[in-house]
């Protein structure tokens, strides 16, 4: 188990330390459920409360709430940030793997970095490069001429399809599939034929995508996914969509084809977004809102009406449908006032 003093957490953060900066931590946990050995944070005033009984050893804090504090404390600005980072140093998740196992099926085309690891049962296709450090999990698959940065992670059950560059230090977790597809069809007298999708996805770097999440190649050009997104479980980000730098994208969310996401947007659960539109950098975006049309103005945008008993709702949903006659009506009655 990893430890580590309070002081040097300090260091680390750039905090200040109040009280036993030899105090020895081992891992983070919530101010409810935290013991002596472990560190906590206080990054929303509504837990504000636990504090005063948490067992914590120490907590994080800002300057406000460390005032009439009389624990062990590490005082910072931002908190969740501070819990961030070292969560990251505290982290014991294991790794996928560890060298190469016997079972994994590795073409002899493929071009392996240093310290590779590929768990059992995983295939890496012709022609593919593996960068230093890359770990390939358990069944999954890597396609013909397809390019893995130095450090990224595919988790167990991975697809990457055949044609796809991902840049260095990314995270794909279980069940993702990467270059399935677009959905692309032309109709000749009600019969669909298929347009071949060859332009394959480009994944920049620090790019972290939830298990579950589909992302389809390009039908001519790539579909692109740029530096710092991060992308929740159940997304789909279908052909030819771009994904700004440090997007972030929660689950259930449904991007549909040509469709370009600015830098820095969030976007909710369960969101529609239509295809072939623009949404600017640094918008926002409510869980469960459906967008149909460019957004040109950075802001908060929702559209997700209020869970309501359902009979009240068929009621209004009756009386949605009548909003343009009585917007009409209003309209008329208006005129006349004014007449």
């Amino acid at each position: 188990m990893k430890t580590v003093t309070l002081k040097e957490l300090g260091q680390l953060l750039g905090a200040l330390v109040k009280g036993d900066e030899t105090l020895e931590i081992t891992s983070v946990a919530t101010l409810e459920d935290a013991t002596q050995d472990q560190l906590s944070f206080l990054a929303n005033s509504k837990y504000r409360a636990q504090l005063e009984n948490s067992q914590a050893g120490a907590v994080l804090l800002s300057e406000k709430d460390a005032e009439d504090y009389q624990g062990n404390a590490l005082v910072l600005k931002d908190p969740y940030v501070g819990f961030a980072r070292i969560a990251q140093l505290l982290d014991t998740t294991p790794k996928v793997t560890s060298g190469i196992h016997p079972s994994a099926q590795i073409d002899p085309t493929a071009q392996l970095g240093e310290n590779v690891a590929i768990a059992a049962n995983a295939v890496v296709g012709a022609n593919v490069i593996l960068g230093n450090d890359v770990q390939i999990g358990a069944g999954s698959v890597v396609g013909e001429q397809s390019i893995i940065g130095s450090g990224t992670c595919l988790k167990a059950n991975v697809t990457v399809y055949h044609n796809v560059v991902v840049g260095q230090d990314c995270i794909f977790h279980s069940a993702s599939v990467i270059g399935s597809d677009g959905f692309g069809y032309a109709n000749e007298k009600g019969n669909w034929i298929k347009i071949p999708q060859t332009g394959g996805v480009r994944i920049g770097d620090n790019v972290e995508i939830g298990a579950g999440t589909t992302i389809d190649c390009g039908a001519l050009s790539p579909t692109e996914i740029h530096d710092g997104v991060i992308i929740d479980n159940q997304v789909q980000i279908a052909h030819n969509c771009v994904i700004g730098q440090n997007t972030a994208i929660a689950g259930a969310t449904f991007i549909a084809g040509s469709t370009t996401i600015g830098k820095y947007c969030i976007l909710g659960g369960g969101c529609g977004i239509a295809g072939h539109l623009k949404i600017i950098d640094g918008t926002h975006v409510s869980g469960s809102t459906n967008i149909t049309s460019e957004i040109r103005k950075p802001g908060l945008y929702s559209s997700a009406t209020i869970a309501m008993d359902n009979k009240t709702w068929r009621r209004n949903t009756v009386r949605f449908r009548h909003l343009d006659e009585l917007f009409n009506r209003v309209k008329t009655i208006e005129k006349k006032i004014k007449d």
